[in-house]
């Protein structure tokens, strides 16, 4: 997914001479092609995250679209002061990339699982999220943030996912819409992100018919869209790599109650969460060990809706 990023950003600065890279004295392999096309487009400012926001947003008061990389945690909790004062109150072009969301780095342990960063950046006025789920819709992500002008974060795994989609020009990708990825009935699973793919993999296993969206943006939702699923399905699951706290399936059910309120749907529906249930987890292995000892799968949930059905 890095490199379907990457690659396709560089395809862009071809034709889009605005475009400029950062990088926090990493990504060595993945970057080298951009450096090496665009030597006065890139800079490794070094290990110096917080320093590297601010000379982003300087650049983008010379013009430039802005792209800050680094691993997970660095770029994003490390500099939250800098993104919330320096780009986000300024409306600064500044694009921030992290590679490595959820538990992509779990063998280097806590400091390096990026598991609380969309409920930091979600509550900052200005900043859109957008969370690619496979390589299509991280070449998609390229080409949406290298036109959109403003603050823009960009959670990606780091490598070997699978390619879920077919023809990535045929998808609606903008902030707010959801991407079907499957059709079923009864229950409809809401991801955001690479786990998409560990979902898909679990609900054939289990030969369940179940609906899956990939919901490649978090906030400012479709709310048509929202009202129409809450009409055709009796249970929604939302499954994230984060923190439950703040997560992305917090912000399905409060826009889901803001629905509720304003009296355009008649019931709340019943919205089962899967995520991380905010707690560290202090032990190294691989992204799919610790997603599974994050319980980050829908066994429970399957039992649940099928004793209740």
């Amino acid at each position: 997914m890095r490199n379907t990023f990457i690659n396709t950003l560089s395809e862009l600065a071809q034709e889009n001479p605005n475009i400029f890279l950062l990088c926090g004295d990493l990504g060595y392999s993945v970057l080298e092609p951009f450096a090496k096309a665009f030597p006065d487009r890139f800079l490794n400012v070094g290990i110096a995250e917080q320093n590297m926001t601010g000379v982003a947003v300087g650049l983008a008061r010379e013009g430039y679209n802005v792209f800050t990389y680094s691993i997970g945690n660095f770029p994003t909790l490390r500099c939250m002061e800098q993104i919330r004062y320096d780009v986000c109150y300024h409306r600064a072009n500044v694009k921030i990339i992290a590679v490595g969301a959820g538990y992509a780095y779990g063998a280097q342990g806590v400091s390096h699982h990026t598991t609380e960063d969309i409920g930091m950046l979600r509550t900052i006025p200005n900043m859109t999220i957008c969370a690619p789920a496979d390589p299509a819709e991280a070449k998609l992500a390229a080409n949406f943030m290298s036109s959109f002008n403003g603050p823009g974060y960009v959670r990606i795994n780091k490598s070997g996912e699978a390619i879920i989609h077919g023809d990535s020009s045929k998808l609606r990708f903008s902030p707010g819409e959801f991407i079907q990825v499957s059709q079923g009935k009864n229950v409809v699973v809401i991801t955001t992100g690479a786990i998409l793919g560990a979902v898909l993999d679990e609900i054939k296993s289990k030969n369940y018919s179940w609906s899956v969206f990939s919901s490649p943006f978090i906030g400012s939702y479709n709310k048509e869209k929202l009202i129409e699923i809450s009409k055709c399905y009796e249970n929604i699951v939302t499954v994230e790599e984060h923190q439950l706290n703040g997560g992305f399936g917090s912000s399905i059910v409060e826009i889901y109650s803001d629905l509720y309120d304003a009296g355009l749907i008649k019931k709340m529906p019943h919205i089962r969460r899967i995520g991380i249930n905010n707690k560290f987890i202090g032990v190294a292995g691989t992204q799919d060990y610790l997603r599974s000892v994050g319980g980050l799968d829908l066994a429970e949930k399957f039992l649940e809706i099928n004793s209740n059905a």
